[in-house]
Formats: structure tokens, C-alpha cells, sequence
């Protein structure tokens, strides 16, 4: 089972300068087994949030979660209790538990800025 996850991600359009990086680049685990993937990031925002997507081939990135750092890490929405994220000043991890043939995928760390409460917006590479 290959868990795999994109290098590195830019997020140009976004008002503060930011950057996100996964490692490993790849993973390759037991079904019913737990994974974690991790990605660091940089970004001036003092209310960023970490945002975790799913890809399967050609379709489009999946929402899994978004948990808030720094200001910002009281806000989380989590919808599947199988997926867990722990955020810092500078990296997030997602947990994957009791991982299925349907987990093997391309996963992505995004970078949004929540300092506006009335919006947020999220761009993808």
C-alpha cells in the first residue's frame, strides 16, 4: 500500500507569503494500520490554517480537514473521526487511522489566511 504526497506546494496568490512543504514524498503502509504525514510550512500570517486534501486520478482534491495555527488553533473542522491533525507555528500532521486499499492516494498540505472571520480563502498549486 503506497501513501503518496506531493513535494512541495507554492501558494502565490495568497496575501501573505507562505509555503508549505510534505515529507516523506512517499509511504507505504498496512491496511488497518495508522499513518501520519507531515508537512512544514512558512507564512507571516499570525491566523493560518491547514488545510488537508485527497487526490485520486483524474478527479478532483477531496476536502479531508482544516485545523488552525498560532491565533487561529481553536478552529477545526474534522467531518471523519478516521483522520486527526496536530497544527504548530511551523507544520501540521494528518493521521490517518485504520488505513483502507481506498487511502492509497496523493495528499496535499494547503495554506489558507483566516484573519478575515467573514471568509477564507484556499488556493491550490
Amino acid at each position: 500500500k503506497r501513501v503518496q504526497t506531493r513535494t512541495t506546494v507554492n501558494w502565490p496568490q495568497m496575501s501573505s507569503s507562505v509555503v508549505a512543504v510534505l515529507r516523506p514524498t512517499s509511504r507505504r503502509d498496512t491496511e488497518g494500520k495508522s499513518v501520519t504525514l507531515n508537512c512544514t510550512y512558512a507564512t507571516t500570517s499570525s491566523f493560518p490554517l491547514l488545510y488537508w486534501y485527497r487526490h485520486y486520478p483524474n478527479q478532483a482534491p477531496q476536502f479531508i480537514l482544516y485545523k488552525g495555527a498560532k491565533s487561529a488553533n481553536s478552529v477545526n473542522e474534522i467531518p471523519d473521526s478516521r483522520y486527526q491533525s496536530t497544527t504548530s507555528g511551523t507544520s501540521t500532521e494528518l493521521v490517518i487511522q485504520h488505513l483502507t486499499l481506498s487511502d492509497t492516494a496523493l495528499y496535499y498540505c494547503a495554506l489558507g489566511d483566516h484573519s478575515d472571520t467573514k471568509s477564507c480563502r484556499v488556493v491550490l498549486g
